[in-house]
């Protein structure tokens, strides 16, 4: 399970660049409070590096596939010219 750090708004305030660094290192959010209620939580940005290439991110998503190069509709039903 991952453990949230708690830190006091006005420690956060303070030490805010620092607890960040801390954060990207043990990749543990943080929960904000004030008054000794949650009211943000930060966490750790997912590694956009790693993204996926979008050649190929809709293989095997074709439910039907007839000829995509015919009309979608017969040339009767078209009242363009009408």
């Amino acid at each position: 399970m991952l453990m949230s750090k708690v830190v006091g708004a006005t420690e956060f305030k303070a030490k805010c660049l620092s607890l960040i660094g801390q954060m990207r290192c043990d990749d543990e959010p943080i929960v904000i409070t004030k008054r000794g209620k949650p009211v943000a939580v930060l966490s750790p940005a997912s590694d956009t590096s790693r993204r996926k290439s979008i050649i190929g991110a809709m293989k095997g998503s074709v439910l039907r596939y007839d000829d995509p190069l015919s009309p979608v509709v017969e040339p009767e039903d078209w009242d363009a010219c009408r």
